[in-house]
């Protein structure tokens, strides 16, 4: 019997492995265009955030315009005009009498032994001990005018300036040391008049400063036929002989943040503290403020404020913005005040004063990175997609391998035998 050879076509053998290629580079190209549109997204991403941090401080500076900057720290000036509402019932019974005309009056320092041209009294003097001075009450209308003069304590407001005890309040310190020898006194139109007082400090008084305004008064009628007690005087300050113990307290410190959802951008901390003047003696002091993260990361500092300068015994409340702070966790806030001790102008002895430590206190806050948090869930979230996606298109171009070689062993079998 004769043998019969059989042959395959060459070609019909490379028909699975071209499948093969194909679908492979079908899968790198979808690789690419994948990894490139991850890219593209990044980068628009990264450029919005950008223009968005940049564009910020403008904007912010227009939906919040600068305030002001704070007025330089004055240690001495005179008690300004004072209005005073008050009922007519509610006026002293020795009060000056009423007048219905506009006027206009000063008043100042008389020039005497302890000084002349003087912003203000200021004087030393040791327990037991006193001095007589005057305070000059000039009327610039054409009429006379009769004013009542006395003395009252001073006290600090809450915004740090120095206010008087209203007319009808009995002073218990400074005010309460000066006399008068007529609580009243007439000014012809035109012409001035010196009005001499007394001052005697107790022999029992503490050491320290202290602080009042010697004051004339007048009863005004205004439009509405209400009596208004408008006041005029000059500052005073004492400095009573004695240990001078000065002190400063920093307490009730708090700090919060204010961040923004641009993890691109900066926030601020706002920080509030108390400062008290403990000792016994007129101090002046300076505030600063710090913000930080761990370890002082992104520390950011607020310029040095001049505070009102501050009675013994007086407390006064700050806000301060720190601004360009970045959310790091923990944020601590350090604040400290440094002070020094006034010196009366024109006091008639010098002292020396101690120093005064400085006071510090700090306080806490957290302040978590919400716009970077999104943004960095978002990139996971985007990677994990992608990683998923293009698992899942690795298994579906498996599949499609196999059935390519399959279908292409498949009809290689079926090809009729040459």
């Amino acid at each position: 019997m004769a043998t019969q050879q059989l042959t395959v076509r060459p070609e019909r053998d490379t028909d699975a492995g071209s499948a093969l290629t194909n679908v492979r580079a079908h899968q790198r190209e979808n690789g690419h265009s994948h990894a490139l549109w991850i890219l593209a997204v990044l980068a628009v991403t990264l450029v919005v955030g950008l223009v968005v941090s940049l564009l910020a401080p403008g904007a912010a500076a227009l939906a919040h315009p600068a305030q002001a900057a704070a007025l330089p720290h004055q240690v001495s000036a005179a008690v300004g005009p004072e209005a005073d509402p008050a009922a007519p019932d509610a006026a002293p019974e020795d009060a000056a009498p009423t007048v219905s005309t506009p006027v206009t009056w000063g008043v100042r320092p008389a020039d005497t032994v302890h000084g002349t041209e003087r912003p203000n009294y200021a004087y030393a003097l040791a327990p037991g001990t006193g001095l007589d001075d005057g305070i000059v009450v000039s009327n610039y209308t054409e009429g006379p005018l009769t004013f009542r003069v006395y003395a009252a304590d001073g006290f600090m407001t809450e915004a740090g300036e120095l206010d008087l005890l209203p007319a009808g309040e009995e002073s218990q310190a400074l005010g309460s040391w000066v006399t008068f020898q007529s609580q009243e006194v007439t000014v012809e139109g035109g012409d001035s008049v010196v009005v001499p007082f007394t001052l005697t400090v107790p022999a029992d008084a503490t050491p320290g400063d202290y602080a009042a305004g010697v004051v004339s008064s007048l009863l005004v009628e205004n439009a509405q036929g209400v009596s208004v007690d408008r006041r005029l005087g000059s500052r005073m300050h004492v400095r009573v002989a004695g240990d001078l113990v000065p002190a400063l307290a920093v307490d009730d410190v708090a700090v919060t943040y204010d961040g923004t959802l641009n993890p691109f951008a900066a926030g601020d901390a706002t920080v509030t503290f108390t400062v008290t003047n403990d000792g016994n003696t007129r101090l002046a002091a300076g505030e600063s403020v710090r913000v930080a993260g761990l370890w002082g990361a992104g520390a950011q500092g607020s310029p040095r404020v001049e505070l009102p300068e501050m009675l013994p015994g007086t407390s006064v409340t700050r806000t301060v913005t720190v601004d360009g702070v970045w959310p790091l966790g923990r944020l601590t806030a350090d604040v400290r005040v440094a002070a020094e001790v006034v010196t009366a102008i024109g006091a008639t002895a010098a002292e020396a004063v101690p120093a005064v430590a400085p006071a510090t206190a700090t306080a806490t806050t957290l302040a978590v990175p919400w716009g970077a948090l999104a943004l960095l869930v978002l990139l996971v979230g985007a990677v994990v997609l992608w990683r998923r996606t293009a698992r899942r298109r690795r298994a579906r171009d498996e599949r499609k391998v196999a059935d390519a070689v399959a279908q292409a062993l498949k009809e290689r079998d079926e090809q009729p035998v040459a």
